[in-house]
C-alpha cells in the first residue's frame, strides 16, 4: 500500500525491505511438521518428514530383531549387499554392484562399490562385509534370531548353510555354501543382513543397538524411548544427489485415532496403521493422500502346542472352527483384506489354494473339543497385541471378537497384554496359551514364510507356537535347495496341507495396508515388506 505523503516514505521503505527479506529467507523448500524444535510447515530451509507409526522399535541394530518398527528405521541408516526392487523383491545391486554365481550354485562372488564410508568415517570394503557375517554366525538364536532362520545355523551347526566369508581382495567378497539355497539373494537383500560398521559394533553388542552406524541414506541422530527417533542426512552419501529430505522424525503414536488426527492437523506428515474404516475419509480430505502398501503379509491366532489343551490337534482344529474370520475382516478391515487359509499369502508362489478352508462352524468346534475330553470347554489366555501392525489394525478389538466366539462353544478366554517388545518377548518364550501376531513377508519367498515361522530350527526366534513335525521339516530343508520353480512350489503346496491339518495356527487375514500422507508428500512408495526407504521422498 503506497501513500503520497513525504511523513509515510520511511514506513513504507520498512515494510517493503521487511518483504524482501521474508522472501529471501523462504526458498521454496518445506519443512515438514515437526515437535522437535522445527518452525513447522511455513516456508524454512530444512526439510523434515514427520513419521507418526504405532509403536517404537525395540532395537536400532536390525540384526537382533524381527519386529518391523526396528526395520521401519534402519533400511534407511543401512544398506544390503543387494536390493529389492522398489515396488517388489526382485533383486537388484546394492553395496555389491554386481556378483557371479558358480553353476553349482555353491559359490557367490560380489565386486562391492567403491568409496563408500561408513557415517563413523570408516570405510566400507569385503573386509567389513567379512566382519558383520562374522558376528552373525558367531553369535546364537537368542542374539542374532534371523540369521539361524535364513542361513540354517551358526557356526558348527550341521545345518549351517555359509561355509564361508572371505575377502578376495578390498573390493571383492566370496560367499562359499555348503548347500545349494534357493532363496539365498533374497535372503541377503533382508533389513536384518544390513552391513554395520565394524568399529562401532566392536565397543559392544549392547552399546551398538542404540548407537547404529551404517552406510545408508540417513545417520542416527537421537532415540527418546516410546517417544520419538530422530535421524538426519548423510551429508557424503554415495548415491549423488540423495536423500532429498533433511530429516527425519520417526514418533510413536499407539493410539490409531490420535494418530489420524495427528495427520488431519498436520502435526505430521505421513502415518501408517490407518484403519481401513478412515481410509475413505482421507481420500476425501484435499489436504492427504492416502496410500496402500502391497499386500503381502499374514495377521493370526498363533496357539502354542507345548501348552495343554493346545497340544491336542483337535483342539487346535475347534479354535479354527469356531472363530468367525469373516465377521473380524467385515468389521475392521472395510474389504481392504482377504481371508486367509494358509499361512503365507495368495501372491507368493507355492500357494496352496486346493486346502479347503476351516468354515466357521460352532458345532463342528463343540464336536472336536468332546472328542479331546473337553466337552465343557476349558480356560484360557488370549494375548491380544497393544500395538496397530500392518495385519492387525486394532488387535484389542479383534481380540474381543475372537472372545465372544470361543465362549459360544464354551472356551472362557481371559482377554491379556503387555507392553510391545515384552509381548514379544513372553511369547517367543512359550509363555502364551494362544496369541495374536502376523508377519509381514521380508523377501516374497514361501521359505519366508513357512520354514521361518513354522520349522523346528526357528522354535523360540520366529516359530512362537513350539510346533514340530518331522515331515514338514523335511519338505522345507528340500526345498530351500530345489532350485526347479514347480518342484519348490510341490513341496510347499504338500507342506501347507500338512500345517492346515496339524493346525498350529487359525490364520486370520491378508490384509492391504494402508498409510495416509500430507498432499504435498512425493517420492513416497510404500515396499511389500513394510521397510520404505525415505531417500526419495520430498515435498512439492
Amino acid at each position: 500500500m503506497r501513500k503520497g505523503k513525504l511523513w509515510s516514505l520511511a514506513l513504507i521503505m520498512l515494510l517493503v525491505l521487511s518483504t524482501a527479506l521474508a522472501a529471501c529467507g523462504d526458498d521454496g523448500k518445506k519443512e515438514g511438521a515437526s515437535n522437535s524444535g522445527d518452525s513447522g510447515k511455513s516456508g524454512g530451509k530444512e526439510k523434515t518428514l514427520v513419521f507418526g507409526r504405532g509403536g517404537d522399535s525395540t532395537s536400532l541394530d536390525p540384526s537382533r530383531v524381527t519386529e518391523g518398527e526396528t526395520f521401519k528405521v534402519t533400511v534407511n541408516l543401512f544398506e544390503t549387499l543387494v536390493n529389492f526392487g522398489e515396488e517388489d523383491t526382485t533383486i537388484h545391486p546394492g553395496l555389491a554392484k554386481e556378483w557371479e554365481t558358480s553353476d553349482d550354485g555353491l559359490t557367490y562372488t560380489f565386486h562391492l562399490q567403491e568409496g563408500v564410508k561408513f557415517h563413523d568415517g570408516s570405510d566400507f570394503n569385503a573386509d567389513a562385509v567379512v566382519a558383520n557375517f562374522a558376528r552373525w554366525a558367531g553369535g546364537d538364536a537368542e542374539m542374532f534370531p534371523y540369521y539361524s532362520s535364513m542361513f540354517g545355523g551358526f557356526n558348527g551347526d550341521e545345518e549351517a548353510v555359509i561355509e564361508s566369508v572371505t575377502a578376495e581382495d578390498e573390493n571383492t567378497v566370496v560367499f562359499k555354501l555348503k548347500r545349494a539355497q534357493a532363496p539365498f539373494l533374497k535372503n541377503l537383500a533382508m533389513s536384518m543382513f544390513a552391513i554395520s560398521s565394524p568399529e562401532a559394533f566392536a565397543k559392544g553388542d549392547d552399546d551398538y543397538e542404540r548407537n547404529p552406524v551404517g552406510t545408508g541414506p540417513f545417520k542416527f541422530v537421537e532415540w527418546k524411548p516410546n517417544d520419538s527417533i530422530t535421524i538426519e542426512k548423510n551429508e557424503d552419501y554415495w548415491q549423488e544427489g540423495l536423500p532429498k529430505l533433511d530429516k527425519v522424525v520417526f514418533r510413536s503414536i499407539p493410539d490409531n485415532a490420535a494418530r489420524l488426527n495427528a495427520l488431519t492437523i498436520g502435526e505430521i506428515d505421513l502415518a501408517d496403521g490407518i484403519n481401513p474404516s478412515d481410509g475413505e475419509k482421507i481420500e476425501n480430505d484435499s489436504n492427504l493422500q492416502l496410500f496402500e502398501r502391497p499386500s503381502m503379509n499374514v495377521g493370526y491366532l498363533g496357539l502354542t502346542v507345548t501348552r495343554p489343551p493346545f497340544d491336542k490337534k483337535e483342539v487346535r482344529q475347534a479354535m479354527n472352527y469356531a472363530i468367525d474370520k469373516q465377521t473380524i475382516i467385515d468389521s475392521f478391515f472395510e474389504g481392504r483384506a482377504e481371508m486367509a487359509k494358509n499361512p503365507m499369502p495368495s501372491s507368493i508362489s507355492g500357494y496352496n489354494d486346493d486346502i479347503e478352508e476351516y468354515e466357521y462352524n460352532p458345532e463342528k468346534a463343540k464336536e472336536l473339543l468332546k472328542e479331546a475330553g473337553l466337552p465343557d470347554g476349558f480356560e484360557m489366555e488370549l494375548w491380544a497385541m497393544p500395538v496397530p501392525r500392518p495385519y492387525m489394525p486394532d488387535g484389542t478389538k479383534v481380540a474381543e471378537v475372537i472372545q465372544k466366539n470361543l465362549a459360544d462353544v464354551g472356551i472362557k478366554a481371559k482377554i491379556v497384554s503387555y507392553e510391545w517388545a515384552t509381548y514379544l518377548d513372553k511369547a517367543s518364550k512359550g509363555e502364551a496359551d494362544a496369541f495374536m501376531l502376523g508377519w509381514t513377508g521380508d523377501n516374497g519367498d514361501a521359505d519366508n514364510f513357512l520354514y521361518v515361522l513354522l520349522d523346528e530350527d526357528n522354535i523360540g526366534s520366529n516359530n512362537y507356537t513350539y510346533f514340530k513335525n518331522e515331515e514338514t521339516h523335511k519338505l522345507f530343508l528340500e526345498a530351500q535347495t530345489e532350485v526347479d520353480e514347480d518342484k519348490r512350489n510341490e513341496l510347499y503346496e504338500k507342506a501347507q496341507e500338512i500345517l492346515h491339518d496339524e493346525a498350529p495356527w487359525v490364520p486370520l487375514a491378508h490384509s492391504t495396508p494402508l498409510l495416509g500422507g500430507a498432499a504435498d508428500l512425493t517420492g513416497f512408495v510404500p515396499h511389500p515388506t513394510g521397510s520404505d526407504l525415505l531417500s526419495n521422498v520430498d515435498f512439492k
